[in-house]
């Protein structure tokens, strides 16, 4: 029996890893949507070459381009937020949500409305809107499925496992292009060198992120939200070789590990395949011949939005949303050359501190999650301009 599959952000990093595993075996995969922005010559290619029913770009203006990349393949195509929405409410039975930023959570929500298996990807969903996510998969019988390493790992790790066993979880991070600067050099660090990480291939915008370690913040977040553990049992350990991806310890002192190549269809290939354990082209590791795997505690110093997360893990709310926004449009500021690398965590921090405390107070609505989204947003754009 087939299984009916959409990919939400399918010309991403994560989209193409997804889209490698079901093109090994396309007669498993019945593929209803996938959905990308930009890159329209790949998102066409892909949705003619696994007969998807519908492309959608988020980008409104590259409509007529889609259209005419499927012309005659029978894919249907469409564009823009809304269309985007309702790619996640067509039925099908799991869902890849990878689509970067804010933008990725309405159609996850749909999706889990129509009681789909969603593989999460998409960090801000949690992020923003932990409790709504959350409450939406138990309301309609849906699954949740953690698709980043770190938290598949410790999705993994605590299999057959009591959580009141739990004592702490241990993400850890490379630390990025910059983990090795003197702390005196990163005020000058520009956005090529930024923009290469040592261990992982993935987009600009996550690699920034890791450099930053704005990343790992969002996951502290992430873990907080689909774990439900206390923010003080959650740790962040600096592991330059990307080997381990999370630890898991228990009230016995024994700590659980996860350990992998970085590569990212492990973990997609997991959520793809679960609850069975498949064979993954990824990979297999020679332990003796890696030698030696390394540790170390974050500074905050150099990563100030590791501190950041645990404030915002603290004041809980709409909190989470108001930190993803002022981070994406710091982001945008930086990569626009507009800021500095290290003002990226300064504007954030100011944004939080500028909000009223009555909108991070706000019940978790969609409606609400979007105003104080918008609010930071504004926010985070008014301080870069002064």
């Amino acid at each position: 029996m087939t299984r009916r599959v959409s990919i939400f952000g399918a010309t991403g990093s994560i989209g193409q890893n997804t889209i490698d595993l079901i093109a090994r075996d396309p007669d498993a995969y019945d593929v209803v949507a996938l959905t990308g922005a930009a890159n329209i010559a790949q998102l066409a290619a892909d949705a003619i070459r696994l007969r998807a029913d519908v492309a959608v770009t988020a980008d409104e203006t590259r409509l007529d381009a889609l259209r005419d990349a499927l012309a005659g393949s029978g894919v249907a195509a469409a564009a823009g937020q809304t269309a985007l929405t309702e790619a996640g409410c067509r039925p099908a039975d799991w869902v890849m949500s990878a689509i970067v930023g804010a933008a990725g959570l309405a159609p996850g929500l749909c999706a889990l409305e129509q009681g789909a298996t969603l593989a999460l990807a998409n960090k801000e969903s949690l992020v923003c809107a932990g409790q709504l996510i959350l409450s939406t998969a138990q309301a309609h019988n849906a699954r949740l499925l953690p698709v980043d390493s770190e938290h598949s790992a410790v999705f993994q790790a605590l299999v057959g496992e009591d959580m009141d066993a739990v004592e702490r979880i241990v993400i850890t991070a490379s630390g990025g292009a910059f983990r090795d600067w003197p702390l005196e050099k990163l005020a000058q660090a520009t956005l090529d060198q930024a923009s290469s990480h040592p261990n992982w291939d993935m987009g600009q915008r996550i690699t920034i992120d890791s450099a930053s370690m704005f990343n790992k913040a969002l996951e502290l977040i992430e873990t907080r939200e689909y774990f439900g553990v206390r923010p003080d049992q959650i740790e962040v350990l600096v592991h330059p070789e990307s080997m381990i991806h999370a630890l898991v310890g228990f009230r016995d002192g024994a700590l659980m590990a996860h350990v992998g190549p970085p590569d990212m269809r492990h973990a997609i290939g997991y959520a793809l395949h679960w609850p069975d354990r498949r064979a993954l082209p990824v990979e297999r590791l020679d332990l003796a011949q890696i030698g030696a795997l390394t540790f170390r505690a974050p500074d905050e110093v150099r990563w100030p939005a590791l501190r950041l997360a645990r404030e915002v893990m603290e004041r809980r709310g709409l909190a989470g949303a108001v930190f993803n926004a002022a981070k994406e449009t710091a982001l945008d500021g930086f990569i626009a050359g507009q800021i500095g690398f290290l003002r990226m965590a300064e504007i954030v921090e100011e944004v939080l501190d500028s909000i009223d405390p009555s909108h991070i107070d706000a019940p978790m609505t969609l409606d609400n999650v979007a105003h104080a989204d918008q609010m930071a947003r504004q926010a985070a754009r008014r301080v870069i301009e002064q």
